[in-house]
């Protein structure tokens, strides 16, 4: 099976306000991506108000073999309230595909902050049931919490076929999203990857100038996209990659960077280094990450970490995504913003002058109000 993943919680639209696909536009990019031996398809319960998965059997089961592409789905675990509610999403997703079965089902986005999800409410009984049923062929995980817990999780239950994590360039080692480390544990038990936000929700092709100049010197004839998805390439033990493409010209450019896949050269690989560099200069709050002030903080809030999750909401426009990772980091035990008593202690211990309770209550104002 072919690498490229046609990614559907970003499909083109003709009603924006009301996620109506333009489903004439997306039948013209299933035709190109099939035409091109690529078969993958990934949606889930809530992408686009549930228009992903209907837009799916209009433009692709209602037109191909069953036997001709490949359908990834998921369980909405956030979602649940009773095991009840189990069957009656499971039951409208077949629904709204108009299938027998999903070929790839994945507990969505499984993480310290819903643990009563898959534990209270069996969730993960529930899956594996499905696949004893035939209704469901392959189980596996998505998630966006630490490699801490997904090890855990993988530990404790070998029945995962694979799992689904955020991997890119500019998280490989970021040291909140910790894509290197949760790839490594991946890898440590034996997983297949399926790759979400290769290009963090676009923010990888809007990077800044002086990354795009750069990038053309060493090779003009490519494009900015392709350089995550050859990046991904690059590693073992990614067995698919997802693009959630919304237009005929992305689809096309993507397919040709797989088509004509060139490895990184080590001048390619530099140029990446720089292009980190670069967009973690823009940094709202310039925190160094010393850590001086966690000895001096009487709540012992993880500032940096809190400070580096501001930045990368503010410098990418990630919103959704990063605090999505700040829920999960604080499920993890850590300490919130808000518990910052203002006592100001740990400014005098700060080498880059910061005032740190002001900078707290941007992220307060960010991420948990």
């Amino acid at each position: 099976m072919k690498k490229l993943g046609f990614g559907c919680m970003r499909l083109p639209l003709v009603n924006p306000e009301e996620k109506e696909v333009d489903i004439e536009l997306f039948k013209e990019m299933i035709d190109y991506f099939m035409n091109h031996g690529y078969t993958y398809f990934d949606t889930a319960h809530t992408y686009l108000n549930g228009n992903s998965e209907k837009a799916i059997r209009e433009a692709l089961v209602y037109r191909y073999d069953r036997k001709e592409y490949v359908i990834a789905d998921k369980l909405p675990i956030f979602n649940l309230e009773e095991d009840a509610d189990m069957d009656k999403i499971f039951d409208e997703q077949l629904q709204r595909l108009d299938v027998d079965y999903i070929d790839y089902y994945m507990l969505h986005n499984l993480s310290s902050k819903h643990k009563k999800k898959y534990t209270q409410i069996d969730s993960i009984k529930f899956i594996q049931d499905k696949k004893k049923e035939g209704k469901v062929k392959h189980i596996g995980i998505s998630t966006h919490d630490s490699p801490q817990f997904l090890e855990s999780i993988l530990y404790e239950n070998p029945w995962i076929e694979f799992v689904q994590l955020q991997i890119n360039y500019l998280d490989w080692e970021n040291e909140i999203i910790q894509a290197r480390g949760c790839y490594e544990v991946a890898e440590k038990y034996n997983k297949p990857i399926i790759v979400m936000e290769p290009l963090k929700g676009g923010a990888l092709i809007d990077i800044p100038d002086e990354a795009k100049s750069l990038f053309y010197s060493l090779n003009k004839d490519k494009s900015i996209a392709s350089w995550s998805f050859r990046y991904l390439l690059s590693l073992d033990n990614v067995k698919m990659i997802l693009s959630g493409m919304d237009s005929m010209d992305a689809l096309e450019d993507n397919v040709n960077t797989f088509d004509n896949y060139i490895q990184l050269t080590s001048k390619e690989k530099e140029a990446i280094n720089t292009t980190i560099d670069l967009i973690n200069q823009k940094n709202e709050i310039q925190c160094t990450g010393c850590n001086y002030c966690l000895d001096k903080c009487p709540q012992s809030i993880p500032i940096p970490e809190l400070f580096k999750l501001y930045n990368t909401q503010k410098t990418l426009n990630q919103e959704h995504s990063i605090a999505m990772y700040y829920r999960n980091f604080i499920a993890n035990g850590n300490k919130k913003a808000s518990e910052c008593i203002k006592c100001s202690k740990c400014i005098n211990y700060c080498p880059q002058s910061i005032d740190i309770p002001q900078q707290l209550e941007k992220v307060i104002e960010t991420f948990e109000r």
